[in-house]
């Protein structure tokens, strides 16, 4: 507990502000102080249309929340009437609330029948933007077939913050852009089901999608571009662009992530590209990070047709099982590609690594896995001299049918035993350096 506290202060502490010091839509819409607060009127609206909330044109500002109570006006729909709306909030909490009553699973026999009239609540084509410190976008409560599409949340803490329990959630076409917190954030809740896809959710200080403790299955992830969310600067930082994260709940069961698909997106900054006012930018940040526990791993995670990139670590795995990551595009580390400690059954596959135009170490490094196959992936150009890939206390791991070329050394074990290192293409090795070194406490398979 005092864990997953530090870590959501942290999570949260950053805001944005102006160079001024105010808030960025003070910047953008002058004379906030001087609009007329719509919050009573829309509030009104809503309850005069049964839960319904059609915007005609224009920029709104409010200071409360909009609550959308499912269980007292059924489903809801939240969209301009015709042409662009934007809701500035100007003060804290989320510019959005839906609740409903839903305390069952996924499975039709769990519902309870006012459930059904509070089924698929819709926010679509508006844009809300922050002008508190603790503004957020959207926030997401015991809801059924929730679908969030066409939206954009700027300069809030959170874009889009899901609760205590949902279910089926649909996050499409959005825009979830320069957040001081995190853009979607998955907090503490009980979500099975959840799709998100063909969205842009960048520059989100805190994490980009960010799963913290709960009770997640069936997160998929396609086709979005997801970069830049972390510090912009050189704020040393746990943030990534994808977090999957348990380790604050190590002697809890009931908090566990599993069945997870990272597919089809790019996913990169902000290392390499972050301009030239820092020695280091968002120094600790990486692009995926999934952090499970030992007696509950994160498992079944699928990551697969990525393009990942430009973050100190493109991938981190820890306390995690049965995690496949093929076919991925990876370039640009700052030190490294890939982390793994503690995990089992991790496959990487028909991967390429290549640092591109700069000079990394651009490290694979296993610290006490198991069973682990690496097999079929080029390797160009990693420039670590003790091992581009290692292996640490490992056991029962299998390289195998690779392509390691103009790189500064190959493959070092340590303590690690029944390790296969079968069937490689090596060009390039400077001379004298052994593709293989291995220690006295390491095995290799013949």
């Amino acid at each position: 507990m005092i864990y997953r506290v530090l870590f959501l202060f942290i999570l949260i502490g950053g805001v944005v502000l102006s160079k001024a010091g105010e808030p960025l839509a003070s910047v953008q819409f002058e004379g906030i102080a001087d609009m007329p607060d719509r919050t009573a009127e829309l509030q009104k609206q809503i309850g005069d249309n049964d839960g319904t909330l059609v915007i005609a044109p224009g920029v709104y500002r409010i200071t409360e929340t909009l609550v959308f109570d499912l269980e007292q006006v059924r489903s809801t729909i939240v969209r301009p009437e015709s042409g662009p709306v934007t809701l500035i909030m100007d003060g804290p909490g989320p510019a959005i609330r839906i609740a409903g009553s839903h305390e069952g699973t996924a499975s039709p026999k769990s519902f309870q029948p006012a459930t059904w009239n509070e089924r698929m609540p819709i926010v679509e084509g508006i844009e809300i933007v922050g002008n508190h410190p603790e503004a957020d976008g959207i926030e997401l409560y015991q809801c059924v077939a929730p679908t969030i599409s066409k939206v954009g949340v700027r300069w809030c803490r959170h874009g889009i913050h899901l609760v205590e329990r949902n279910r089926n959630v649909v996050v499409s076409d959005v825009h979830l852009y320069e957040n001081s917190g995190v853009g979607l954030f998955l907090d503490d809740v009980n979500l099975h089901q959840i799709n998100v896809s063909n969205s842009h959710i960048s520059y989100n200080r805190q994490g980009g999608i960010v799963v913290i403790d709960g009770n997640v299955r069936n997160l998929q992830i396609t086709g979005c571009d997801i970069e830049g969310n972390m510090p912009a600067d050189d704020t040393q930082t746990e943030a990534a662009n994808i977090l999957l994260h348990v380790a604050g709940s190590p002697d809890d069961k009931s908090k566990s992530i599993a069945e997870v698909a990272i597919t089809g997106c790019t996913i990169q900054h902000s290392s390499n590209y972050g301009g030239k006012d820092f020695d280091s930018i968002a120094p600790g940040g990486a692009n995926i990070r999934i952090y499970g526990k030992e007696m509950w791993p994160i498992d079944s995670v699928t990551i697969s047709g990525n393009v990942v990139s430009d973050t100190s670590l493109l991938v981190d795995i820890k306390d995690a099982t049965d995690i496949t990551v093929t076919g991925n595009t990876f370039f640009a580390p700052n030190p490294d590609f890939l982390h793994a400690t503690k995990s089992k059954r991790l496959v990487v596959h028909g991967n390429t690594f290549n640092p591109r135009q700069f000079e990394r170490p651009g490290r694979l490094i296993f610290d006490a896995c198991q069973d682990c196959i690496v097999s079929d992936n080029t390797f160009r150009a990693l420039a670590a001299e003790g091992g581009a890939v290692t292996l640490r206390d490992c056991q029962r791991m299998n390289l195998s049918s690779n392509i390691l070329t103009e790189s500064a050394s190959g493959v070092v074990l340590e303590n690690s035993q029944e390790v296969m290192v079968d069937n490689w293409i090596v060009s390039g090795l400077p001379e004298g350096v052994e593709f293989l070194v291995k220690d006295e406490g390491s095995s290799v398979l013949d």
